[in-house]
């Protein structure tokens, strides 16, 4: 038995309300949203404590080396990284990392876990919960409540029951996300706390309420980590089995069922981020109430959040507004009613010209660096290339489409058909159409370089992987 607390850390998630910063392809959890470390980053950083194990992560397919590279950057050791094949809510997701803890520290390992993408403030009070609720949490399955501070619609809501002990409840009922109204009693009731979505309990007592109250989604998930197959640092579940575990939130699948619950009120700083105006609460403000990020100027404005990743912004004359400068996109809203970006994602999603503004951004991250979209045209596109020291790219090709590279900065060490040339600032080469090729920054400086590409068919899929050390061929 592992006498610390596992993590299990769910960084899988996709949520688009912070639009247009969060993306499908880089969502607000590995964004740096109120300093210079991600929210997934400030997860690790919390759990590199003596009470805790090395985390387990469990994301989805696609963020595999965003986790790596931001768990490398705070240099926070992994206890494994499971890799999701498809998206199946909570309950999949947290069994099956159960699943895995069981096999990894045994299953009376006592695992807490962790969504990705809250904000927390540490201070003695978290302390004080995360010890009440791993001692009540060898025999039962614990949550955490918070105070809640406004008549909030969009959580869950706990009503507290009577006192086990000291700073821990019995759970009377679990409401879902309430009408105003309703919620607005609730508050004024003082009975009940939000349902904030971090919980604490053995992997043997949660298997054993999953079999009682949802054996499909334990034995389906079970079988997910024994196919499972290991590439590189990561652990891909098996995908037949893990698409067929019914897609319901592990609320609904074991604890609004389970006579076991216990819950322990909290009353740390907590935020789920879930909006706009969540990251103004839990931003340093200014004396006009402003908080403002990137190159921003306010003229008689007052309590509004403005963000700018590389345009100048001017704010003149305006109060209660939320605006948002990506690199290729603007949002622009009533700061109190910045909830409803969710419904304008979904309009862009559905347009077959907008989708891909809630997929990628215009800088690209990859295991190797990343690239930047500057101009499009007909059969020609240019990106800014960056490549990390030490890095380098698959060797490949492509059917449709010549390049030219330029380089701005570092060295550059470039295959073409077998033939390799070392290129330094203001040099570049020229790579025809199907030639086998290969960029890699030998350097100890960032690699920056344009790349100009020409053909019929510009698209990232015309690329055939021949070597690739990130496990892509």
């Amino acid at each position: 038995m592992s006498a610390l607390i596992v993590p299990i850390i769910l960084a899988g998630g996709q949520g688009t309300r912070l639009w247009p910063m969060s993306r499908s392809a880089r969502p607000k959890q590995f964004l740096p949203l109120l300093g210079s470390h991600s929210l997934f980053q400030e997860s690790l950083k919390r759990v590199a404590n003596t009470r805790y194990a090395d985390p387990i992560v469990i994301t989805n397919n696609e963020y595999r080396f965003l986790v790596a590279e931001q768990a490398a950057e705070v240099e926070c050791g992994l206890s494994g990284v499971l890799l999701e094949p498809v998206a199946r809510n909570t309950s999949a997701a947290i069994t099956a990392a159960s699943h895995f803890a069981a096999q990894k520290f045994g299953k009376d390992a006592v695992v807490q876990i962790i969504p990705s993408d809250h904000s927390i403030v540490v201070d003695e009070s978290y302390w004080t919960a995360v010890d009440t609720a791993a001692a009540e949490a060898r025999t039962r399955l614990v949550t955490f409540g918070i105070s809640p501070t406004r008549p909030e619609t969009g959580f869950g809501y706990i009503e507290i029951g009577t006192e086990r002990s000291a700073g821990v409840h019995e759970v009377a009922r679990f409401t879902e996300k309430p009408a105003l109204e309703e919620a607005q009693g609730m508050l004024a009731s003082g009975k009940y706390l939000w349902n904030s979505g971090m919980f604490m309990f053995a992997v043997e007592t949660f298997l054993s309420e999953l079999e009682k109250f949802s054996p499909d989604i334990s034995a389906l998930t079970r079988e997910a980590v024994d196919k499972s197959v290991v590439d590189l640092d990561f652990v891909r579940l098996d995908k037949k089995s893990f698409e067929a575990s019914p897609s319901i939130s592990v609320d609904y699948a074991v604890f609004e069922k389970s006579s076991l619950v216990s819950i322990v009120p909290v009353d740390f700083s907590w935020s789920d981020m879930g909006s706009w105006d969540a990251v103004w609460t839990a931003s340093d403000k200014n004396s006009d109430d402003n908080v403002i990020v990137g190159r921003i100027g306010l003229s008689s404005t007052q309590r509004s959040l403005v963000i700018s990743e590389k345009a100048y912004v001017a704010v003149h004359g305006l109060d209660d507004v939320v605006v948002v400068a990506s690199e290729d996109a603007i949002f622009v809203g009533k700061l109190s009613d910045a909830q409803s970006v969710g419904h304008i994602v979904s309009g862009l999603r559905a347009s077959p010209e907008t989708s891909h503004l809630t997929e990628i951004h215009r800088t690209a991250y990859r295991p190797w660096g990343g690239y930047s979209s500057v101009l499009n045209g007909d059969r020609f596109q240019v990106k800014r290339l960056f490549v990390k020291p030490g890095k380098k790219l698959s060797l490949q090709k492509h059917f449709h489409r010549a390049e030219h590279w330029i380089v701005v900065s570092g060295t550059a060490e470039v295959t073409i058909d077998g033939t390799i040339s070392m290129l330094t600032e203001n040099q570049s080469i020229y790579l025809p159409l199907g030639c086998t090729h290969r960029l890699a920054n030998p350097g100890k400086i960032l690699l920056e370089l344009i790349e100009v590409q020409t053909g019929s068919y510009l698209g990232e899929d015309d690329i055939v992987r021949i070597e690739d050390e990130f496990g892509r061929v």
